[in-house]
């Protein structure tokens, strides 16, 4: 079981950010700008780490529930554009990053990580969260 699937399960916290029946966002943990979000899908037994393993209905509904999390968070933080990776070499579970861009640098992943406060993740978290449009 990953860790993606154990913070899905509720057995690990996290800041989400927006849920439904296929697909889960909340904040990276380690983020590159305040906002940095990853979706994942919710996945049953063996989870898919490479992106391109999904199936078609999985993946394009996978990149439009990111696509209603990214004008949540484009909202809540004022960025300029949002930017979206999908790196897959830290957790074995897909998942794609949306990161609020004002420049070009902020997609860097070489840059050093953000270290926020707990207080300040459940606030950019439930921002982005009241600034997602509902289905």
């Amino acid at each position: 079981m990953t860790l993606f699937t154990r913070i899905i399960n509720g057995e690990i916290p996290s800041y989400k950010v927006a849920e439904d029946e296929r697909y889960y966002a909340f904040l990276d943990i380690n983020p590159l700008v305040k906002g940095h979000t990853l979706v994942i899908p919710k996945l049953p037994e063996p989870e898919a780490d490479y992106i391109f393993d999904l199936d078609d209905e999985t993946l394009a509904g996978l990149m439009c529930f990111a696509k209603r999390v990214a004008a949540g968070i484009r909202q809540a933080t004022g960025c300029k554009r949002v930017g979206v990776a999908v790196l897959g070499m830290e957790v074995n579970h897909v998942h794609v990053h949306l990161v609020p861009l004002r420049s070009e640098k902020d997609m860097l992943f070489s840059n050093p990580k953000l270290q926020l406060p707990a207080e300040e993740m459940a606030q950019i978290a439930n921002s982005i969260a009241q600034a997602i449009e509902p289905l």
